[in-house]
């Protein structure tokens, strides 16, 4: 084991994911959904935290972990989600299928029948994408017809409508500031102890979630690190399938030369890169 591994192994790895879980565990709480809800929609000065019914789902469309929060404000539903550094119009399908999963919940929760002849009621939707990575264009709105089908009016259209920054201090800001800090955090440091220590202790310097992170610094801490890091864990993934890859194709090329006989096994272990055992071994099996 290498001395980074090591290194690494003994601060432990933070997940990849890193802003997931605080993205989800901060808007769980109330006191900070209704911050962010205000900042949303300003406009709105009556709405309490009484008045927010949580409705986020929680891996219903795919095995794994997304920053996805949704809830409702009487009689309108909002649906977040939280793209980090990987800009892609593909995340308008995520906002549509997380919203006829909510409706799917809410018609079970109501009691109402779809297949019944009586006019469903349902709130009305707002989707919105809270963006954190760095982006020269940046669209107010993205469309499902403007960006699939040129903008040809179809049976079916999504609007989503962007947010990057907030404002200054909101709690949206607030947290796209915090982002930045753990990216440039882990730049330094790598995905470790370390690099999750400083961003908390720079974010509460800087007012940046100070409360939250006061509150829940060891349980963000310990969130952060909980799982190996999945890029980490993908990159050895497909660098193994490569490898294997590799190694096939080596030892085909093995069999055509070891047929071809013109070349001993010393030369084509040579030639393929791989182990003169392995070559003596396919060379066992091709004379049986």
């Amino acid at each position: 084991m290498g001395e980074e591994k090591e290194k690494r192994m003994g601060e432990g790895v933070a997940k990849h994911t890193v802003k997931d879980s605080v993205f989800t565990s901060l808007f769980k709480e109330k006191k900070y959904l209704i911050e962010l809800y205000r900042a949303i929609h300003p406009e709105d000065r009556e709405a309490t935290e009484d008045d927010l019914q949580d409705v986020t789902i929680s891996n219903v469309l795919v095995n794994d972990l997304y920053n996805d929060i949704g809830f409702r404000v009487g009689s309108t539903l909002l649906i977040l989600i939280e793209s980090q550094s990987t800009w892609t119009v593909n995340i308008i399908f995520r906002a549509l299928m997380y919203l006829v999963q909510t409706y799917r919940e809410y018609f079970k929760e109501t009691k109402q029948d779809i297949y019944k002849s009586r006019k469903l009621k349902m709130p009305a939707p707002e989707l919105y994408v809270i963006y954190t990575g760095a982006r020269k264009s940046r669209p107010g709105e993205i469309s499902l017809s403007e960006e699939f089908f040129d903008g040809k009016e179809t049976c079916l259209d999504v609007k989503v409508k962007m947010i990057y920054d907030g404002k200054e201090g909101d709690i949206i800001n607030q947290y796209v500031r915090f982002t930045k800090v753990c990216n440039e955090q882990v730049s330094l440091y790598g995905r470790t102890r370390k690099a999750i220590k400083e961003t908390i202790r720079i974010c509460k310097d800087s007012d940046v979630l100070r409360e939250y992170l006061e509150n829940k610094e060891q349980e963000v801490l310990d969130m952060l690190m909980e799982l190996y890091d999945q890029e980490e864990v993908l990159k050895s993934y497909v660098q193994s399938e490569k490898y294997e890859a590799v190694e096939e194709a080596a030892k085909e090329t093995a069999k055509r030369m070891l047929k071809d006989g013109t070349f001993s096994i010393d030369k084509i272990a040579e030639f393929v890169s791989l182990p003169i055992e392995v070559i003596q071994e396919i060379a066992a099996l091709q004379s049986v």
